[in-house]
């Protein structure tokens, strides 16, 4: 094996190149980000949006309560009677895939989310997908009439 064409390659940034702004010595100064792989704790981080939410503890705590929501309304719209639809008519398709997609999109957004690597909004999420599917899903606070007659697994509220 040759290994002789490597020697053209330039050597890998180190995060002292990255946090000056320049990678390769000269004129361009480009403020270059640290994106974490792995889990990390702290409000420090970028969650959906450039910039958002900065390093407020108060804009943090916001973005935890955000996702937390955002899990949540997922794992309704999830367990929706809206989505069950009981007709056969394009009205009731039309809602059904409006739903579904409104769904699929914030499932994705959570997704998104997580993929902050941040442990809080992770646990944020997990957090809201319990809740929702406590209240949406389970059976300890659906009607006794009982609305669903199949012992089916639940929907699941991710996209993926």
């Amino acid at each position: 094996m040759d290994h002789g064409h490597m020697h053209d390659m330039p050597p890998p940034s180190t995060p002292s190149m990255m946090n000056n702004g320049s990678m390769n010595g000269g004129g361009h100064h480009h403020k270059m980000m640290m994106m974490h792989m792995t889990f990390f704790w702290g409000k420090n981080t970028e969650v959906l949006f450039s910039g958002w939410p900065g390093t407020s503890s108060g804009m943090y705590a916001l973005c935890l309560i955000f996702v937390f929501f955002l899990a949540v309304i997922t794992e309704w719209l999830a367990h929706s009677s809206l989505l069950r639809g009981t007709t056969a008519n394009p009205t009731s398709g039309l809602v059904q895939t409006a739903v579904y997609t409104l769904r699929t999109g914030l499932a994705y957004l959570v997704m998104l989310a997580v993929m902050s690597f941040n442990a809080g909004v992770f646990l944020a999420a997990i957090a809201g997908h319990a809740i929702g599917f406590m209240l949406f899903g389970s059976r300890t606070f659906r009607n006794p009439s009982g609305d669903q007659k199949s012992n089916d697994p639940p929907p699941s509220g991710c996209a993926c």
